[in-house]
């Protein structure tokens, strides 16, 4: 009862404006009544008892707001203060505006870039449990993060003492029959604990039971959701269907929920059970799963990276020939997943907190200057009785008020950019993290916006609040204006927050200038070939239609043919890998007379038709290129890459050498006939690897692709080789038809640096103009504060130019710390993102030059501008002003 007591008189307090007056003012009456009384008994008459009282009791009107604002925080003195902010808006809507607009603006974007961070770095994976999953594989020398074999896969389920599960995947296709329609679709072989082991339930149907992995076993598959609705029209009766996949029939018999994304295989369209054991999974020495495991209760990921090692060391002890130099590798699976993601959102939080950085101090600079406009006004209030700490109050509200409309505002733009954004980022990039479909205002992004918000708010309030502090000459204030030391403090903290502005723009822009010229290196790396008029597509034939090598090659020479009859045609040239993709599909090799002590030898290995290095004009450097006459009856040759011949026979000739196996069997067995120039099979930024190019003729295969050279426009030919293609045999799977050039700008790499280019480009821009318009802003109140000065000198006889080099050395003095500041930062922000640089320094000299040049000659014709005025300023007009 007495906390309710106690509560319902505060409220009384808070609301009862005349009962609290009247109080007061019977408080003050008693005190004054006290005084006089005491002055009388030492024997002052009545009169002037009572004025001396009322003398040393002082300003009734100054003890009253004193008084209100110390006992209590009244609710009504907010509203005045709110409702006067308003008023100095309205007053000012230009204010106003350009002040909410700048901080919607770099909230909007921090707050749009952390919605992904949070998305790719803080959200769990949407699996159960997800920190208990790891992602295992195998390592060796040349491959940090290498393929499990599937006879490794099985010992280490089997011996591993640290996970509760390991299973396995790994990619394959189909050919799709459905009705008239024959398509090549992505699928995923897995162990038949795959599911289970992420902690997912089917919508529809079951799981793959224990065992359903072993061959022999029925032809079953599992859909995603996405593949139910389209081909299947979400039909509640779809399991126990069949579906036609390569001439087999496969019975389904689950449909994966509809939040289920699993990055690596997110184009899948059918998920089956491993089953009989292809040509690579019936050798040791043959690597093509990937592991993902669940850790014990109580284990960590080391622990079991530990415990994997203990295997693999025993596995390479029993099989040393085909387990020499292998170990593991296990971390955390949304490590792995994220992959050099992390990198790039980190960077672009970075850039979005710099620019959330900019945008304050512009504003606070904004609020400065207009603190200074309003001296007077606030010499009068505090004339009138307002207290420092009301003055500051109303300051912070007006800070508050505007930090209030900017997050509005900011949200706003958080939600448009973070849908703008969306469609720029790289496809590859959304393979990698589908959970970036979910990106949006939740309830992190809300925290992060709401302390955004508070930082902007103590940013605005402390501001005027501190000009306010420095305890001026009201007297001054209203008799002068206060020119002298309005001018000098300006200079003096105006100054400072352009200086900041410059220093961070500096950063911005050195960072983009990086990125972009790292870009284009990236887009102009020396490939090894011309990748112009080169069109590419991918084929997929059917296994039991083209069973022997003879009707594979028949395949092939009927392709070459057809597409070479088309008009425009130069060449026609089939290969097992296009280049720009990858290095893998290695094979380990032997030299025969060589000294071999079981080393494992790693290389690339294409197969290639005769004419697919001379369509891609790859450079021969001796001996001879594949020929017609290499066929499935003549012995087996091979050509090799500058890279596989001078780490392989240094100092020596490899024409004539013969390459093999391990065990150098017969029919492994290869002569080297010719040396090509290097010719990029790995990513755009993978170093280049040892190649071997066997005879396409000689090994054929049932996944192939096709490139071929035009005299014209080659992405105008893909439509008419697709056609041609699927002309020859309608069971052909076509897809992924592109041209080369394509396949350079939309690769992982380039997007991933086109994506980080432009969105930090498009940071350094804004901060370029915020920081430009800043130094405008101090240059142009600097000079309307030495009108008078300016003035007087030109009536003394001082020129023009010396009116523009004293307002020039002013601009030039901040732009000549604020570029040596950022100049300084931005090295050490460029070291911090070195991983994200292809072919440049993070101090490279020509960017930090081109960036000082271009600030700084930006920033001098912004200052231009008030130095134009200022030298443009009448004598006379200037005195009789003042």
């Amino acid at each position: 009862m007495k906390a309710l007591a106690s509560l319902f008189r505060r409220f009384s307090v808070l609301f009862s404006r005349n009962r609290f007056r009247s109080e007061l003012d019977e408080e003050m009456a008693f005190h004054r009544a006290q005084a006089e009384g005491e002055l009388m008994a030492a024997g002052m008459p009545a009169k002037e008892a009572r004025y001396a009282a009322i003398r040393q009791f002082g300003n009734a009107a100054r003890v009253r707001e004193l008084s209100q604002e110390q006992v209590n925080f009244r609710a009504e003195t907010v509203v005045q203060d709110a409702r006067f902010a308003l008023r100095q808006l309205r007053k000012n809507p230009g204010f106003g505006v350009l002040a909410i607009g700048i901080l919607a603006l770099g909230m909007g974007v921090s707050v749009a870039i952390f919605g992904f961070v949070d998305a790719a770095l803080i959200q769990p994976l949407p699996y159960a449990q997800p920190n208990g999953l790891v992602f295992v594989t195998e390592s060796a020398k040349m491959i940090p993060r290498a393929n499990i074999s599937r006879p490794d896969f099985e010992d280490w389920q089997r011996m591993n003492n640290t996970l509760s599960s390991l299973d396995v995947y790994t990619g394959t296709g189909f050919l799709l029959h459905m009705g008239q329609i024959t398509e090549p679709v992505a699928a995923r072989r897995v162990s038949a604990g795959f599911f289970a082991t992420l902690g997912v339930k089917m919508l529809l149907g079951r799981d793959f039971l224990p065992g359903e992995d072993q061959a022999g076993r029925g032809k079953i598959a599992i859909l995603p959701w996405s593949v139910w609705q389209k081909r299947f029209s979400g039909r509640q009766d779809v399991v126990g269907q069949s579906v036609n996949l390569d001439g087999n029939a496969y019975t389904i018999v689950g449909v994966l929920p509809r939040e289920f994304v699993f990055a690596p295989a997110r184009d899948s369209q059918f998920w089956v059970p491993l089953l009989d054991r292809t040509r690579c999974e019936q050798r040791r020495s043959c690597h093509n799963l990937d592991g993902v495991g669940r850790l014990r209760a109580g284990v960590t990921w080391e622990t079991a990276r530990a415990d994997m090692q203990r295997i693999a060391s025993q596995l390479e002890r029993q099989y040393p020939d085909s387990n020499r130099d292998q170990g593991a590798f296990v971390a955390p699976l949304k490590e792995v997943l994220i992959g050099d993601v992390r990198p790039v959102l980190l960077m672009l939080l970075g850039g979005a907190g710099l620019l959330l950085l900019i945008a304050g101090v512009n504003v606070a600079s904004l609020l400065l200057v207009r603190s200074e406009s309003r001296r007077r006004e606030i010499a009068v209030r505090g004339a009138l009785g307002a207290t420092r700490v009301r003055l500051v109050r109303q300051f912070v509200t007006e800070g508050l008020l505007l930090a209030c409309a900017g997050w509005a505002a900011g949200m706003g733009v958080a939600a448009w950019f973070m849908q703008a954004l969306r469609h720029l980022v790289p496809g590859s990039v959304v393979m990698r993290l589908p959970f970036l479909d979910a990106v949006g205002l939740n309830a992190h992004t809300v925290l992060f916006a709401a302390a955004v918000a508070i930082f902007s708010a103590v940013l605005l309030a402390v501001t005027p609040a501190l000009r306010l502090g420095r305890g001026d000459n009201l007297h001054g204030s209203l008799s002068e204006g206060g020119r002298s030391s309005a001018n000098r403090f300006w200079s003096r903290l105006g100054g400072n927050l352009v200086v900041v502005e410059i220093t961070i723009a500096v950063v911005l822009l050195a960072g983009a200038g990086l990125l972009g010229k790292s870009f284009y290196k990236l887009l102009h790396v020396e490939n090894g070939f011309d990748t112009s008029h080169l069109a590419t597509a991918n084929v997929m034939a059917r296994e039991d239609l083209y069973k022997s090598p003879q009707q594979r090659v028949a395949l092939y020479q009927e392709m070459e043919r057809r597409l070479s009859a088309l008009p425009g045609v130069q060449s026609v040239g089939l290969t097992t890998d296009l280049p720009l993709q990858c290095n893998c599909d290695t094979d380990w090799i032997r030299i025969k007379g060589k000294p071999f002590h079981g080393e494992h030898n790693e290389v690339n290995e294409r197969e290639v038709s005769w004419n697919y290095l001379p369509t891609l004009k790859a450079r021969l450097i001796r001996g001879r290129m594949l020929s017609e006459q290499d066929r499935l009856d003549t012995p087996q040759v091979m050509l090799i890459n500058e890279a596989l011949a001078s780490k392989y026979f240094p100092g020596e000739d490899a024409i004539g050498q013969m390459v093999g196996e391990g065990d150098l069997a017969a029919d492994s067995l290869r002569t080297i006939v010719g040396v090509v120039a290097d010719v990029r099979e790995g990513s755009l930024d993978a170093d280049i690897w040892p190649t071997e190019y066997r005879t396409l003729e000689q090994n054929p295969s049932s996944g192939f692709a096709v490139a071929v050279r035009t005299a014209q426009d080659e992405g105008a030919m893909l439509p008419a080789i697709v056609s041609t293609l699927r002309s020859i045999d309608p069971n052909l799977g076509v897809y992924g038809e592109i041209t080369m050039t394509g396949q350079m700008e939309s690769s992982q790499e380039a997007l991933l640096h086109r994506f980080s280019t432009v969105l930090v480009g498009g940071f350094a821009a804004l901060a370029l103009v915020l920081g430009v318009v800043g130094l405008y802003g101090v240059i142009a109140y600097s000079v309307s504060q030495r009108t008078r000065e300016i003035g007087v000198r030109m009536a003394l006889g001082a020129q023009r130019s010396s009116v523009y080099s004293m307002v020039m050395k002013q601009a030039g003095g901040l732009t000549a710390i604020g570029l040596g500041l950022g100049i300084a930062c931005s090295i050490a922000a460029s070291l911090s993102m070195r991983k994200l640089l292809f072919g440049v320094a993070a101090w490279d000299v020509s960017t930090l030059v081109g960036v000082a040049a271009v600030l700084g000659l930006a920033s001098m014709m912004a200052s231009f501008i008030p130095a134009r005025r200022a030298a443009s300023v009448n004598p006379s007009d200037a005195l009789r002003a003042e």
